[in-house]
Order: structure tokens, then C-alpha cells, then sequence
């Protein structure tokens, strides 16, 4: 299952239709700044777990 390439070539045209075509370089920005963020807070999380993982118990 998932998303095939029809429907996003469908969901596509309509955000192009919905924000028009000077939008979409800021919108697809955004989206990547958060997207990226979500994956920099991902590391730190994990980072902090294998750390806590390390630590000898006093």
C-alpha cells in the first residue's frame, strides 16, 4: 500500500492550484527546515540514549 505516483502527481497539481506557483519555493522550504530539524532532534534523542546506556550505574 502507500502513495503511488498518481496520487501525488494528483496531490501535487493541487497545491500548485491552491497556492499558486510564487508560493511553492517557500512552502517546499518550510518543509524541508522542518523536516531536517525533526531529524537533527531525532539524533540528539538517540545520542542521549546511547549515552545514558554507557554510564556506569553508582
Amino acid at each position: 500500500m502507500g502513495i503511488g505516483f498518481t496520487e501525488l502527481i494528483v496531490i501535487l497539481v493541487i497545491i500548485l492550484i491552491l497556492f499558486g506557483p510564487g508560493k511553492l519555493p517557500e512552502i517546499g522550504k518550510a518543509l524541508g527546515r522542518g523536516i531536517r530539524e525533526f531529524k537533527d532532534a531525532q539524533k540528539d534523542v538517540k545520542k542521549q540514549s546511547s549515552d545514558s546506556d554507557d554510564k556506569p550505574e553508582s
